[in-house]
Parts: C-alpha cells; structure tokens; sequence
C-alpha cells in the first residue's frame, strides 16, 4: 500500500488548507485511514481518523472544530481539510492506513505516507 500525500504550504494564521492523501496498492475501502502531524522537537500525535466507508470519525480534543477529516473510496483519497489554522498548527502532515481497527493511536498505522508540510506563519 503506497500513500501521497499533497496540499501543504505556507499559510497565515486564520487561513485554511485541504490536505489529500491518494492510496494506491491495496483495497482502499479496507482501509482505516488517519492524518498525524509531527512539529519539529515534539512528538507524533493524532489529528483526525476516519472509519472504512467514511461513517466514523474520531478528533482528539485538541483537534475538534478546525479540522475535518473526510474520504471519497471511488477516488482512493482521503482529505483533511483544516481552517482557522495557527502558528502551533505549523508540523508535517502525513496521512496513515491500517487493517482491522479502524481507529489506532498515532504509532500503531501499518502504512504510511511521506508527509507534506504546513507551515502557518503569524
């Protein structure tokens, strides 16, 4: 299973982008699929999980009402659109896909994209 992901860039406080992540190489439908982010010196954390058909989604508390996590199974993509973006918001966003499960903490994905970076400038 192969992720890309794509839609990073540089974006001032307040302003909005939408991440997507295609998936190639695997039934993407099987997929349970996640966006983490990874600041520079912190650790890899959770912003948003989406169930197989799309049904589910799961936000930490940190992560709910800016960011909204979404998937289009006949396009093998998942989105993550995020608004009212700030300066802490600034890491790379990598999309994730596991088997079983369709929720999992941020170490226990079996795939995993390469990252696109954000970056919100104040």
């Amino acid at each position: 299973v192969q992720l890309q992901a794509s839609g990073g860039g540089l974006v001032q406080a307040g302003g909005s982008l939408r991440l997507s992540c295609v998936v190639s190489g695997g039934t993407f439908s099987d997929l349970g699929m996640g966006w983490l982010r990874q600041a520079p010196g912190k650790q890899r954390e959770l912003v948003a999980a989406i169930s197989w058909g799309g049904e589910n989604t799961f936000y930490p508390d940190s992560m709910k009402g800016r960011f909204t996590i979404s998937r289009d199974n006949a396009k093998n993509t998942v989105y993550l659109q995020a608004n009212s973006l700030k300066p802490e918001d600034t890491a790379v966003y990598s999309c994730a896909a596991r088997r079983g499960t369709w929720y999992a903490g941020p170490s226990e994905y079996h795939f995993w994209g390469q990252g696109t970076e954000v970056t919100v400038s104040s």
